[in-house]
């Protein structure tokens, strides 16, 4: 690879996706010209189904690393965690100060704090401030996305302004009233724009994408049909979506129960800062819901993507502990099914309708709309900026390429649009723009909070092996009755020494034998969710009593 921290000249400027080209998630993105250098978003994303054991990914930000001394800030956009959830990994290793609009830092704030970085310069700014860090001038723009505060950015180099759309779509009608503000998207392209790189995850879809308030009218048609309790799961960041089923909740004259640490904290942020309203005596607690009608309930809560150890999911499989589905309820899944999400969410529907909910779903009612700019919205974008040079990101590579299409077909040439990769260095300078090589780039996945993550799962899995060795639990299930008919048997290696490792076995199958005689029969039906079970369980003894963190294998045979 191509090393640019040494042959930068002072003519060169350098635009480098480290993640979110040709994926959905890591978004990150650095700009340098000679000794200074600013990175645009930190992101993650989360687990492939093939990526056992990771928690999260993270971009490789080695380059990042290599070049400590010339980073001035990092510009935050929004504040979903595929755009600020790397930031505690890489403010570990670099202490720079960190910008973005008040929501997305009091987001931050709360991320940084469980990893102990209580030291961390959060600079917050609205909407037209102006920042300057090194030869770079950074504008606010105000963008309407399916979070509050989001903006794009509006930057001034030594060559010219360049563009960076965040997430946006065209709404004009905002929950909070805060319209986009075309108007200076527009001067940026009167006045002469040298690049802009736009949100390409909608690229694909025809149309506008609709108005956020579209999913109020869903809402006050289930809840006007409703006699039952209404649980509604949705994304803890879309505080819009929260309000919307908040203010249809009053409307109704329920009561509204937030459920789900995330969804708990995340209301919290936003109605201290003013962004999210609450009519005093709306918000009660989870005490509270056994001295309410059933009519007079509205739940919200987390496990929108159905995920095992959930709110949703637990409530789905009758474990959660004052939450029980009953004849009557309605459950709303307001978020876009996740893809590779798809047969988790459909099981939890399976476990809601067996035990007598109404469950309302994507595909079968209006209860979502999507937060980024469908094709018209970008030709729009497109034509008001008016770039001389254009790099479609975040989006997969179909993405990329149909936002490509768009812009050739709104006149930008087709040398002058850049599809890169992650790594690809993007340079600009008095002779024009060129591709120029690569740096170090790719994917960190970590497990827990290792900072340091694993270079791939091959390796991460052999790591683990070799420090903490592996347990295998083995349980038998009698195909038809789904009763277990054999089992647990314990099978260890590289974990525990030869002269010890009976007294443990027989204490980790002692307790697996609990865990399993305790199990709901609805988790016995399915055999993901035991083996999410007995991993979750054994993991947090193992944790607990010897500080050991083997890799735990529950294998469930169907006989």
């Amino acid at each position: 690879m191509q090393d640019y921290s040494e042959n930068t000249t002072d003519s060169s400027l350098l635009v480098i996706p480290l993640g979110g080209v040709e994926e959905i998630g890591l978004n990150m993105t650095v700009f340098q010209y000679a000794d200074d250098l600013i990175i645009v978003d930190a992101g993650l994303m989360f687990p492939e189904e093939e990526m056992l054991g990771v928690d999260i990914v993270i971009p490789d930000y080695s380059y990042i690393l290599d070049n400590r001394e010339k980073v001035k800030g990092i510009i935050l956009t929004h504040g979903h965690e595929d755009h600020t959830g790397a930031l505690p990994f890489l403010l570990k290793e670099l202490n720079v100060p960190v910008f973005g609009t008040a929501l997305t830092l009091a987001l931050v704030r709360e991320k940084l704090n469980e990893h102990n970085l209580l030291d961390i310069s959060l600079i917050p700014v609205k909407p037209r401030d102006i920042i300057t860090l090194g030869v770079f001038k950074v504008e606010f723009i105000r963008v309407t996305h399916s979070i509050v505060d989001g903006v794009g950015l509006g930057i001034q180099t030594p060559f010219g302004s360049i563009i960076h759309t965040g997430d946006f779509k065209l709404d004009p009608t905002p929950v909070d009233g805060e319209l986009m503000d075309l108007h200076k998207f527009t001067e940026y392209g009167e006045k002469g724009t040298l690049l802009m790189l736009s949100d390409s995850t909608n690229a694909e879809k025809g149309g506008f994408t609709f108005s956020e308030r579209e999913v109020r009218r869903a809402f006050e048609d289930i809840f006007a049909k409703s006699k039952g309790r209404i649980i509604i799961a949705t994304f803890a960041s879309n505080i819009h979506r929260i309000q919307q089923a908040i203010d249809v909740a009053v409307q109704y004259d329920r009561k509204v129960i937030m459920c789900g640490k995330s969804m708990v904290s995340n209301a919290g942020i936003a109605l201290e800062l003013g962004y999210l309203k609450i009519p005093a005596g709306t918000w009660v607690k989870m005490e509270n819901l056994r001295d309410l009608h059933d009519e007079e309930v509205v739940i919200i809560t987390t496990g929108s993507q159905g995920e095992p150890m959930s709110v949703l999911s637990r409530i789905a499989i009758d474990e959660h502990k004052q939450i029980k589905i009953k004849e009557g309820d309605t459950v709303i899944l307001s978020a876009k099914i996740i893809p590779g999400n798809e047969r988790s969410i459909g099981k939890i529907i399976n476990h809601l309708m067996r035990r007598g909910a109404d469950v309302k779903y994507e595909k079968v009612s209006d209860i979502h709309v999507s937060g980024h700019a469908s094709k018209e919205e970008l030709k729009l974008m497109l034509n008001m900026v008016k770039p001389k040079y254009f790099m479609p990101v975040h989006g997969e590579y179909r993405h990329l390429k149909y936002h490509y299409k768009l812009a050739d077909k709104s006149g930008i040439p087709k040398e002058n649009i850049f599809i890169l990769e992650d790594g690809m260095v993007l340079e600009i300078n008095g002779n024009g723009a060129a591709t120029r090589g690569k740096v170090n780039s790719g994917r960190v996945f970590i497990d827990g909070r290792d900072a340091g993550g694993v270079e791939d799962i091959v390796l991460r899995d052999r790591r683990r092996l070799a420090h903490d060795g592996i347990v295998i639990i083995l349980v038998g299930i009698e195909k038809l009755t789904k009763k277990i008919i054999s089992g647990p048997e314990i099978i260890s290696r590289g974990f525990v020494f030869e002269d010890v490792s009976q007294d443990v076995i027989s204490e980790v199958r002692d307790l697996m034998a609990g865990t399993l005689t305790n199990l709901d029969d609805n988790i016995i039906s399915d055999t993901a969710l035991i083996q999410a079970k007995l991993r979750a369980t054994l993991k947090k003894y193992l944790r607990n009593t010897m500080d050991r963190r083997p890799m735990i294998m529950p294998i469930i045979m169907e006989v």
